[in-house]
């Protein structure tokens, strides 16, 4: 099945639910102004720009968008101010989404966690990709790539839980989540190994809901039947994985950025954990990933609305 084929259900899905406001913060550059427009014009979001008013009113002058046909909210030239403007408007309801634009991931998620922003829940924040390989079946949640550097058992379920979660809205009935390490045997010298299997005990003790949790298992276990029965695992989970849960943010960041670059994947990008969606697009990005992330997140943002 083509890459672009298998994000064509969540694009439907997401233009019949309507479009959701959403704040993009600080999109001074071409990229991030042309993908706020295109997915507003797509019928995804109805993109809300915070930043100098006067710099992106030229830059849509600059770049053939036509003035006046998104919403612009001034704040002064300053990446962490409009980002924390952005922030607000979530905070008090103005928006359902927020969106980075072309400013420092830094500033941007320092904004969404300050306790003042009013946006954290009581679950820890993580990141999650919707992925989309050739020599795979179907979509799968690649987690945590991108926040947490090394994650506790504890946040480790919290990671799992958001990731549940986003594959129930995204229409998983019960998502099957591999926990990934070097090994499917439990290792008291690979702590990661002790890690997942005492996330599959919370599962089977209803502490993380909703899906099924099994690990530890090596990622040719998690995504081939055939290489799960080789090694004579029985599981419900292993070749038919939903969710990749990562040990720490160097194994799913390298595992990310091989399955873009050398296996052509394709990818959608999303903070979870918070209280309305955020969109941390990269400038590496390309508009088809930026559009897509848009659309997983308006299901997630329905979702969270319940």
């Amino acid at each position: 099945m083509a890459i672009d084929r298998m994000f064509e259900p969540l694009r439907v899905a997401a233009l019949a639910a309507g479009r959701l406001r959403t704040a993009v913060a600080y999109p001074l550059c071409a990229t991030s102004l042309r993908a706020a427009a295109q997915a507003g014009e797509a019928g995804y979001i109805e993109p809300v720009l915070v930043g100098p008013a006067a710099r992106l009113a030229a830059l849509m002058a600059e770049t053939g968008i036509r003035a006046g046909s998104m919403e612009i909210v001034d704040t002064p030239d300053d990446e962490l101010l409009a980002a924390r403007a952005a922030a607000a408007l979530a905070r008090d309801g103005a928006v359902r989404m927020l969106m980075k634009g072309s400013l420092h991931t830094d500033h941007f998620m320092s904004a969404v966690v300050a306790r003042e922003s009013g946006l954290r829940t009581g679950r820890r924040i993580s990141h999650a990709f919707v992925m989309a390989v050739a020599a795979y079946s179907k979509l799968f949640i690649l987690t945590d790539a991108a926040v947490n550097i090394a994650p506790t058992l504890q946040e480790k379920a919290d990671i799992a839980q958001n990731a549940i979660d986003l594959a129930r809205a995204l229409g998983v009935e019960r998502p099957k989540v591999a926990v990934l390490c070097a090994t499917e045997s439990v290792n008291p010298a690979m702590p990661a190994t002790l890690d997942a299997a005492a996330l599959s005990k919370m599962a089977d003790r209803q502490q993380i809901r909703g899906g099924e949790i099994d690990g530890p298992l090596a990622f040719d276990n998690a995504i081939s039947r055939e290489a799960a029965e080789q090694k004579g695992i029985v599981s419900r989970v292993a070749g038919d994985a939903d969710i990749l849960l990562a040990p720490d943010i160097e194994a799913g960041n390298m595992l990310y950025k091989e399955l873009t670059w050398l296996a052509g994947a394709g990818a959608a990008g999303l903070v979870l954990g918070t209280r309305v969606p955020v969109l941390l697009t990269s400038r590496s990005d390309s508009m088809e990933a930026r559009v897509n992330s848009c659309a997983v997140a308006v299901l997630y943002a329905r979702a969270l609305a319940g």
